[in-house]
This record gives C-alpha cells, sequence and structure tokens, in this order.
C-alpha cells in the first residue's frame, strides 16, 4: 500500500505489545512505556479529538513542551489528521515564539504547564498535561494527503535575526523515512535512545525513523550526560543517536562510565554538527561493539543526504558517506587548492526540499537557486565520491589574506591527545585583518598548557590559522540544540581578548 500521510509511517508490522516509547527522566529513570497497541489508539484518539474540536486541514497546531512520550503522539495525530504540526523551540525567547505563533498562523498551541505562559496571550491552549480531554475513542483513517501538502514547520535555530519557517511535506518526509533501507534490520525491534530535542530535525527524525523500522523510543525528557549514561546501561539501549556535544560531556563523565557497560550498544549515530576522525576513535572506544556513523542534513533539504558507498567501499574515518539515491549535489566555488578541486559550498537536491521558507520571500531566492538549496557548508569529495564536512562559509573568515575555516582548525587541535573540544572563533586585528582564538575543554585528567597546543597548530597546519589565544574551560556552551553556541563564545573572546594586549601575536 502506497502511504499518503506522514503518520501513516507507524510500522503495522509492531506487535501492539511491544513498547513503543520508554519515556525517561532526565537522570535516566523510567518514567512509564506506552506499547504500539496503545500508542495506535491515541494517535487516533486525539486526531478525532481534533476535528471534533473544529479544526481544518491545513491548519497549524503548535507544540511547546519538553520532550514526552505525549509530545510524539501528539505530533503524529496532528499530521494524521491532515493538520500541520509546529514543533516550537520553547527555549527561544518570548517575543520570538510569540513571533512563530504568527508566522505559522497557529490555531491551537499544546504547551507544558512550564511553557503555556509563552503562548495562552496569543493563542488558543491547552495543557499537555490535559491532553486526554482531547481523546475522542475510536479507529481513525489518516488523511488521504497529497504529497506536496505540509506535514509540518520546524524553524530554523535564527543565529542571526528571527528564526525562519521551514514547512515540511508529507510526499518528502515520507521519501526521507524510507530512503535507509540498510538501517532496518538494526532497529526493528531494537531500543533506540533519543534525547536531543523533539523541536529539532535531530530528535524528531530519529524518532520517525524508529517508528517505521519497528524499535522502541527511549525517549529522554531532557538531556543529562549521566542520565544518558545511566539509561543507556540499565535499560540495555542498543542504538544511540546524539549531537557530538551531548557524546563529548558523556564522555568527561569518567567516574560514571567506569560503573557502566555499554557492549549491549550495536550501532551509534551523531550529527548536526561536524566532528573530527579523532572524535570518532572516541566513539570507538566509548561504544567497543557498535557501529558508528556520521549524519549530516539540513532542515530545509532534508534530514539525510549521505550514506553507504554503492559499490560497498568502506567508508573513511569521518567521511559524511556517499550520495544517497535520489540526492543530487554539486560543489560550488570548488578551487584546487590543498584540499583538492572538488571543495566547495555543497549545493543540494533532494526529495524532502522545501519550496520555500515560510512568507520569506527574499531569504528563499538568496538559498534556494534554481531548484537547488545553498547549504552554506564548505565540503570536499575525496576520489572515491565520499564527501566530508569543512566548514561553515559564514564562519570562515580571513587572517591576512588566508580563509581561515574554524571547522578545520578545531580538527586539528582535536587531534591532540588532552584536547576533548576545541571551538575557535575570531577576533579583530589592526594588521591581519581577523586572528583566530580558540576555547579548548581538556580532557578529564589532562592538562595541556596553552603553548603546547599553539605549538601543535604551528607544526601540523598552516601558520596563519594557529591560534593567537587558548582559554581552557570546562565546557563549551551549548545553544538550545544542544550545538555549541558559537555567538556566546564570538563575544567573550571579544571582551577576553581586549583585556589581554600581549596575546596580540
Amino acid at each position: 500500500m502506497t502511504l499518503r500521510n506522514l503518520a501513516a509511517i507507524l510500522d503495522p508490522g509492531a506487535p501492539d505489545d511491544l513498547p513503543f516509547i520508554i519515556q525517561l527522566s532526565p537522570d535516566g529513570d523510567e518514567q512509564l512505556r506506552l506499547s504500539y497497541g496503545a500508542g495506535r489508539r491515541r494517535i487516533d484518539a486525539l486526531a478525532r479529538g481534533l476535528l471534533k474540536r473544529g479544526l481544518k486541514r491545513g491548519e497549524a497546531v503548535a507544540i511547546v513542551s519538553t520532550n514526552s512520550a505525549d509530545y510524539l503522539v501528539l505530533y503524529m495525530a496532528t499530521m494524521a489528521a491532515g493538520l500541520v504540526s509546529v514543533c516550537v523551540n520553547h527555549k527561544l525567547p518570548r517575543e520570538t515564539v510569540a513571533h512563530i505563533m504568527r508566522d505559522s498562523a497557529v490555531r491551537l498551541a499544546i504547551a507544558d504547564a512550564e511553557r503555556t505562559p509563552l503562548v495562552a496571550a496569543q493563542v488558543p491552549t491547552l495543557a499537555i498535561e490535559q491532553l486526554d480531554t482531547l481523546l475522542d475513542a475510536g479507529p481513525f483513517e489518516p488523511v488521504d494527503m497529497a504529497p506536496e501538502e505540509v506535514a509540518m514547520v520546524l524553524y530554523t535555530s535564527g543565529s542571526t535575526g528571527l528564526p525562519k519557517g521551514v514547512p515540511l511535506t508529507h510526499g518528502g518526509y515520507l521519501w526521507a523515512t524510507g530512503a535507509t533501507p540498510e538501517q532496518k534490520p538494526g532497529i526493528e525491534g531494537k531500543k533506540v535512545i533519543v534525547a536531543a530535542p523533539l523541536f529539532h530535525m535531530n530528535g524528531l527524525f530519529s524518532a520517525k525513523m524508529v517508528m517505521i523500522n519497528g524499535g522502541t523510543i527511549m525517549l529522554m525528557t531532557g538531556f543529562t550526560a549521566r542520565g544518558y549514561i545511566r539509561a543507556i546501561d540499565r535499560q540495555r539501549v542498543d542504538m544511540v543517536t546524539s549531537v557530538p556535544t551531548m557524546l563529548a560531556l558523556v564522555m568527561r563523565e569518567t567516574e560514571e562510565l567506569a560503573k557502566a557497560d555499554f557492549s549491549c550498544v550495536t550501532t551509534a549515530v551523531t550529527g548536526s554538527a561536524p566532528s573530527t576522525p579523532e572524535f570518532f576513535e572516541q566513539m570507538h572506544r566509548l561504544f567497543p561493539n557498535a557501529e558508528t556513523a556520521n549524519s549530516w542534513g539540513t532542515t530545509e533539504s532534508g534530514p539525510l543526504g549521505f550514506g553507504p558507498h554503492p559499490q560497498g567501499i568502506p567508508k573513511p574515518m569521518g567521511a559524511l558517506g556517499y550520495p544517497r539515491a535520489g540526492v543530487e549535489v554539486k560543489f560550488v566555488g570548488a578551487d584546487a587548492g590543498s584540499s583538492g578541486p572538488m571543495q566547495g559550498v555543497l549545493h543540494i537536491r533532494t526529495p524532502a526540499l522545501m519550496t520555500g521558507y515560510l512568507n520569506r520571500e527574499a531569504d528563499t531566492k538568496k538559498r534556494l537557486i534554481d531548484g537547488w538549496y545553498d547549504t552554506g557548508d564548505v565540503m570536499r569529495r575525496d576520489a572515491n565520491g565520499f564527501v566530508f564536512f569543512v566548514g561553515r562559509a559564514d564562519d570562515m573568515f580571513q587572517c591576512g589574506g588566508e580563509n581561515v575555516y574554524p571547522g578545520e582548525v578545531e580538527k586539528l587541535l582535536g587531534r591532540h591527545p588532552d584536547v576533548a573540544q576545541a571551538c575557535v572563533v575570531p577576533v579583530p586585528d589592526e594588521i591581519k585583518y581577523q586572528l583566530p582564538v580558540a576555547f579548548v575543554v581538556p580532557k578529564p585528567g589532562a592538562k595541556p598548557t596553552e603553548d603546547a597546543l599553539r605549538r601543535f597548530a604551528l607544526d601540523n597546519g598552516p601558520a596563519y590559522a594557529h591560534p593567537r589565544a587558548i582559554w581552557f574551560v570546562d565546557e563549551l556552551p551549548l545553544a538550545g540544540t544542544n550545538k555549541i553556541d558559537r555567538k556566546t563564545l564570538i563575544d567573550r573572546a571579544l571582551a577576553t581578548y581586549a583585556r589581554e594586549p600581549s596575546r596580540r601575536l
């Protein structure tokens, strides 16, 4: 049967008594279990209840809440009813959340108790704790949707200006959820931990991949490194999903890790931010029996772009993979520098590509060019067609006339045996225009010096790219999506460097 509604991906072959969602606290403790049978009935009853409330096909329902089993059930029910699910980053300022309510024309918001004040004055609001009042028990057949009809709207992180709404279609995401057939045997009947926020593509798509493949979603209501470790160990999790910053925090919890047994993990996936080959070596040590994967995608073009090589060639450490079937890529502004002729800004076309930003024609024209999406990511492709992340084009800055990609310097510093994480940002300079500086999180027990790391960078990379100042920190600040908050570090670097004239090298 051809699926026409994204909510219909829930694996029909999954037994009714198989756990669908196991909800875990931030400490890793089990809070509730929802079986596939109960989950199907609850989705049907909520879809019926939403329509009974008077909502019409194509109207928007916002979810403003921390992770929970009901979040996922409501997300599916909204789409099943032919409505548009708007997953809202509840960590944004009140005025930004209000903008999202207006921008996506939300007709109803479902919010948890803590976030209700963010939206109650803007739109009719129902507490997620009172979701049972929406239930209208009975069978429900998902509404037959055209492929181009919108299933959900996700908002970009909005590092500059207001976040932009990205309408995503039923047809595009039915393709995306079915585009990884190699994952079926790895997920079916297995436990998969999801700890990233569900308003972000990483967590939301990870959950959908478990649904379509008949696995169990081990859903953390909030991420903590210790809780993540305990959940994997106690629940005997088969597959972990993450963003690199989450795993970097996990790797620092040496005492908790010493008490845990991760031999149960057979697959470990990280994505949504760049990682170094050295980071993946650490992942191998963390999950010794697991196959590791580096996923890549964007909200605008879809959650996945790369996978296994069609000829079975092993993927090099740190590579994103080979373009998947149905995915077209090109490298714009490819240069013949040290990385070879196939380095440039990645433009991509996929069946999941957005048609344009919501109510943002100028931004759409800037990013969608003749049907290609300009990702803003600088990538390189090797002789076998494997693609590697180099850095963000907008993060690139010039030092003495040379282009510096922070991601490349961060990878270089990450190769030092004492470095757990690094973030490189620019500071202004009267002579060189901009200079690279770095914030470094040492590995547990390590005490690297600034001189040693600067010498390491000079010995192993171009001189112009070495950090002129290095500050050691316990952890790097995270934005709401669990990615490194680069803007906060730029502000901190500007303030700190201004007070340290002796560092102007």
